[in-house]
């Protein structure tokens, strides 16, 4: 992005004025028509300059170089006419905004971006709202800040869990939790009654819990009581959770109340630090993984459970602004019959869906906790994948899928960038 802005200045778009940026030096050439204005700010404030084109405002605030057009202005202008700052809603009709509007005045001061529209409202923008919410500044900026981890750097974290009681009781507690949770994906809650029900207390803490065909709250042993490897005594290879779900379920909870016999440990792997090794090493696949449609597909007939989901999304899921990961649907095990590309991207495919299972497969990847009675593990859906080994004699686990949306809810009315 950078270097585009660079080859951008460098090239000297000539204009029908001819003249210069202001903050530019001289010898890069002309540049855009419309007077250049440069308005002096105090001495620590970034410097600011704009100009006028046809249908946007050029604006630059200390780095960042925005573009703004004029119907965007208008549309999020934050007067009392326009949007109701109580209820944080726009009042504004967006569809009666001319789309051929243009300012008739523009004036900056050190903090502060006024217009004046052709019937005379003024609209006031601070610049650092505009570089927080311009498209340029959001391209700069993460939606999510994330630690990707493999298994020694998540041990030497030694992220802490969280006592119940700290969780349960105050805001201290909630917000240590949420924000390891955000961080790594993954997070611990210790010491919990190991009933079903004092689980389901703990998951209402932060979030509204979500029915799925599974249920509301769900037990869990290898009595096969439904159409899934999960419910037999095999191992799992590492995979996530309701990828046959138009949206994949946010959160899930695992609890295990009971485990007599051996085996059975908990695998989990950052699936963002296997995706981004792969953008690193192989960024085509990484884009091929971004853009093919796949289908996940879960059919049951067991007993008086009678379903059959589909789910449609690409293995990778980005932000198309800044390329930041927020979803991973990977699941070999439901992944159905690809018939939605042609067959000359399917073989492209197969070797970026291999890149990426050889990075969630190395050893070094992998974290493998044992869960016991008492210890509550909750895991981010959308990023870090979960499996299991083998295990002999009765284990039962109780649990849940939460509302990723409820989630982050909670993060954010406890400050954290969520």
């Amino acid at each position: 992005m950078w270097c585009q802005r660079l080859a951008w200045l460098l090239r000297g778009q000539r204009g029908s004025t001819g003249r210069r940026w202001p903050w530019l030096p001289r010898g890069l050439g002309p540049v855009p028509a419309a007077p250049a204005r440069c308005h002096p700010t105090a001495p620590a404030a970034p410097r600011c300059a704009w100009q006028l084109h046809q249908d946007h405002l050029e604006l630059r605030y200390g780095s960042t170089l925005m573009r703004l057009d004029f119907v965007w202005l208008r549309d999020h202008c934050r007067s009392a006419s326009c949007y109701n700052a109580k209820t944080n809603q726009r009042s504004l009709d967006t569809a009666s905004v001319d789309l051929a509007i243009r300012p008739q005045a523009v004036r900056v001061d050190e903090t502060t971006l006024f217009l004046t529209w052709p019937d005379g409202h003024v609209t006031r923008y601070g610049l650092e709202w505009l570089v927080r919410n311009s498209y340029e500044g959001q391209k700069q900026q993460v939606m999510h800040p994330r630690i990707l981890w493999n298994a020694e750097i998540y041990r030497q974290a030694q992220v802490p869990s969280v006592d119940c009681r700290s969780f349960l009781e105050t805001d201290e507690g909630l917000k240590e939790f949420l924000q390891n949770f955000l961080l790594y994906g993954i997070a611990f809650v210790e010491n919990v009654t190991p009933t079903k029900e004092d689980t389901e207390v703990l998951a209402e803490r932060i979030s509204i819990i979500r029915e799925t065909i599974y249920g509301r709250m769900w037990y869990f042993t290898s009595d096969f009581s439904r159409g899934d490897t999960a419910y037999t005594k095999l191992a799992l290879d590492r995979h996530t959770d309701t990828t046959y779900f138009q949206e994949p379920c946010g959160i899930q909870v695992f609890h295990c109340l009971k485990h007599e016999g051996t085996g059975g440990r908990t695998l989990l792997v950052d699936g963002f630090h296997a995706a981004e090794q792969v953008l690193r090493q192989a960024p085509e696949h990484f884009e091929l993984l971004t853009k093919v449609p796949l289908k996940h597909e879960y059919v049951e007939s067991v007993g008086g459970c009678h379903n059959h989901m589909i789910g449609v999304g690409p293995v990778l899921n980005v932000y198309p602004w800044n390329n930041e990961l927020y979803l991973i649907r990977y699941n070999n095990y439901d992944r159905a019959v690809i018939n939605t590309v042609p067959h000359d991207v399917v073989r492209r495919w197969y070797h970026a869906h291999r890149a990426l299972t050889a990075e969630l497969r190395r050893p070094d990847n992998e974290l493998w906790v044992k869960l016991k009675p008492g210890k509550a593990l909750f895991v981010d859906n959308w990023r870090v994948l979960h499996g299991r080994e083998a295990f002999t004699g009765y284990r039962q686990l109780c649990g849940c899928y939460l509302t990723r949306d409820d989630v982050l809810n909670t993060a954010r009315l406890l400050g954290l960038q969520a």
